[in-house]
């Protein structure tokens, strides 16, 4: 499968790891970049710059190309996250959910491939005009951040209309059938996270994995819940779907009574520290039904490759 992705970054596999904060740290990325794919570390808000120096020297260990996705909203007044990514001169950067137009124009004078995601076409007209090398189509069913208001299917076709720079789609595509669909409408390639989330390499705690691999399609959420009752900065157009839960469905509606809360903070902060996912968040896509047991890396990107084969049978 030859598209802008492969040929950009020598890769197999037109997958992007997306960059999932909490989950995708520099092993992660690794094995998807050694599997033949590209990986991604995904920034949290409060990261260090050391932290990020010190996963980015795991996820460029052994030279192949990876990627850092960053949050815009938290790097206004901190120059020290995207000095440390322009130092560890990663192969792709991602930068989202805020402000970009600064740090796209530092990372690409750095000779650095610069993405961002949009959730509907203005959002992707405006990158372009911005400046990004590609843009990711990223739909209402991805898992984490971003806007709920189109479907992945809608979005990657209007957007494919109306930019002239690549485009990678986001949100339910879980397996190489997925892949082989918007291929075939022309994305350049797949930006995937839920379908990393089962496997060995991840961040997560095992109890958050065990939620993950138990989860049906129609047990996620999407809303601002989890970043209300921890006073997170995030642009409020950009919620977050998650598995839901209890806490979830009990303050889903009442996010201005949550902003206040202390009990529910601390509520939260104690099951984020024990473990209890009736009440701490996972975040994960639609696709979540689909993430049935454990995997490594290379197995997960060793399926979406069968796409190959799946568009020379629909094009016979």
């Amino acid at each position: 499968m030859r598209t802008w992705l492969t040929e950009r970054f020598g890769i197999g596999v037109p997958v992007v790891g997306a960059p999932m904060a909490g989950v995708g740290a520099g092993r992660l990325a690794a094995a998807v970049s050694a599997a033949g794919a590209l990986g991604m570390i995904g920034v949290p808000s409060a990261a260090t710059a050391e932290w990020i120096a010190e996963q980015a020297a795991i996820a460029g260990g052994d030279g192949r190309p990876y990627g850092i996705g960053l949050l815009a909203w938290t790097l206004d007044g901190d120059p020290a996250r995207l000095d440390a990514v322009l130092d560890a001169r990663p192969s792709l950067v991602s930068v989202s959910f805020g402000p970009y137009a600064g740090p796209v124009e530092r990372l690409r004078r750095a000779g650095i491939t610069v993405v961002t995601q949009a959730g509907t076409t203005d959002e992707a007209r405006a990158a372009e005009r911005a400046g990004v090398d590609a843009v990711v189509a990223r739909g209402s069913e991805a898992g984490g951040h971003g806007r709920g208001d189109v479907a992945t299917l809608p979005l990657l076709q209007s957007v494919l209309d109306e930019v002239r720079i690549p485009v990678l789609a986001a949100g339910g595509v879980a397996t190489a059938r997925g892949l082989a669909a918007v291929l075939a409408a022309g994305a350049a390639g797949a930006w995937v996270g839920t379908a990393f989330m089962g496997c060995v390499e991840t961040a997560l705690p095992d109890a958050a994995t065990g939620r993950v691999l138990a989860a049906g399609e129609t047990d996620t959420a999407y809303g601002r819940v989890f970043d209300v009752v921890q006073r997170l900065a995030w642009p409020p157009e950009y919620g977050g779907r998650a598995l839901r839960n209890a806490f979830f469905d009990r303050w889903a509606g009442r996010e201005e009574e949550l902003a206040s809360d202390e009990e529910a903070r601390a509520e939260l902060e104690a099951a984020r520290r024990s473990g209890d996912y009736d009440t701490a968040y996972v975040y994960a896509g639609q696709a979540v039904g689909m993430v049935r047991r454990r995997r490594t890396a290379a197995e997960v990107v060793a399926g979406f490759a069968e796409a190959e084969r799946l568009l020379r049978r629909f094009a016979t």
